[in-house]
């Protein structure tokens, strides 16, 4: 995944990050009730291991069912550490120069079998746009990141760390739109984060 600085402006760069969980099939509610039940159970009789891969199964089951969408999009302070493991930016006041690292988890991400006997996949890109405050674009890049996580597990742990390089931007009122591609099921989810760009300090 590259950008070319020289034609685009802000240049773009992302990252993510990812963990694996467990696949099964489609569950409905009352499935998560019985698979909670089973797990009291099981912790009960002292199997810690075996009452946590009840409710991984059970969970990664039930999110196969929700729509694509986005849980969560901040802006952070630093890269974060792994899942949920990261700072909040106390604002989306920047200065000038300064990057923009926002923190996305996706949710609904669709599985299928890989090419790996027993493995599954999962597959999206992201694509970007930089608005003026009154929803103008000003710039795009599209398809910058593409994303291909393979395992034995369907992950609902999974996040992207997206660092925006807006550079050169005019101090004032802007939003970033993120376009989350699963190329599983050609589903998209979108999330906009508003920011400001201050103007610059005079000595």
């Amino acid at each position: 995944m590259r950008t070319d600085e020289r034609k685009k402006a802000p240049t773009i760069a992302i990252r993510a990050g990812l963990m694996l969980a467990l696949l099964a099939g489609p569950a409905t509610a009352g499935q998560l009730a019985d698979a909670a039940i089973k797990a009291e159970a099981l912790a009960a009789s002292g199997d810690a291991v075996g009452a946590h891969d009840v409710m991984r199964t059970a969970i990664s089951d039930f999110s196969a069912t929700l729509p694509f969408s986005i849980g969560k999009a901040v802006f952070v302070a630093a890269d974060p550490a792994g899942y949920a493991m990261y700072d909040p930016k106390p604002d989306a006041q920047f200065k000038p120069g300064e990057a923009l690292v926002s923190y996305v988890e996706p949710v609904g991400l669709s599985w299928k079998p890989a090419s790996e006997t027993g493995k599954l996949q999962s597959h999206f890109t992201v694509d970007l746009d930089i608005l003026s405050a009154s929803g103008e674009v000003l710039a795009s890049q599209k398809a910058f990141g593409d994303f291909t996580f393979t395992g034995f597990f369907r992950n609902q742990e999974i996040y992207a760390t997206l660092t925006t390089d807006v550079s050169g931007a005019a101090a004032g009122d802007y939003i970033l739109r993120f376009h989350f591609n699963d190329l599983n099921s050609g589903k998209t989810a979108s999330v906009d984060q508003k920011f400001t760009i201050s103007a610059p300090q005079t000595p």
